[in-house]
């Protein structure tokens, strides 16, 4: 679990099916994101279990965000994809529409990145996002990644790749 201000990011499990089903087939969201998303809560279900396993064996840190006096999950921001020697990972992130424009993903994703940088000793953290997606690019820049001109990635040919090394 990280604090910030306003925001509790807390890891996530079965209580928050109903959520994770809300932020995962918003269609606002998806425009941006290649995926399968979830049709019902068995199918959110099934996502959340994967994740926590995923989560056990050290593939991924996903953790829901919330206000700190809401218990309902507005977003989710995740490290993933490290590489094997663990200096490397990539940010994900996603949050309701109901709460863009609001500087909450700003929060989290500062807080993710210092402990990321920090607590796991990461040396740089990899954003891969649409080119069309205006909010996440100028949320990264903001946030001093760095635009990896001539990057691309392999079968999604709409995402930019931005990176952030750590200040050493």
């Amino acid at each position: 679990m990280i604090e910030t201000a306003r925001l509790i990011l807390k890891e996530i499990n079965e209580s928050h099916v109903e959520d994770i089903l809300k932020i995962r087939s918003n269609e606002i969201i998806n425009q941006f994101v290649k995926r399968i998303s979830p049709k019902t809560n068995y199918d959110a279900l099934q996502f959340i279990l994967t994740i926590k396993e995923r989560t056990q064996n050290n593939q991924t840190l996903y953790l829901g965000i919330t206000y700190k006096n809401q218990p309902d999950l507005i977003g989710t921001i995740c490290l993933w994809n490290f590489s094997e020697d663990r200096k490397t990972a990539e940010v994900g992130y996603e949050l309701l529409p109901d709460y863009h424009r609001k500087g909450i993903m700003s929060e989290a994703l500062k807080a993710v990145l210092n402990y990321g940088f920090n607590n796991l000793h990461l040396q740089e953290i990899l954003a891969f996002t649409s080119r069309y997606n205006e909010n996440s690019k100028g949320l990264l820049l903001k946030h001093h990644f760095i635009l990896e001109e001539g990057r691309t990635d392999e079968g999604f040919p709409d995402n930019i790749i931005f990176s952030l090394k750590k200040n050493n």
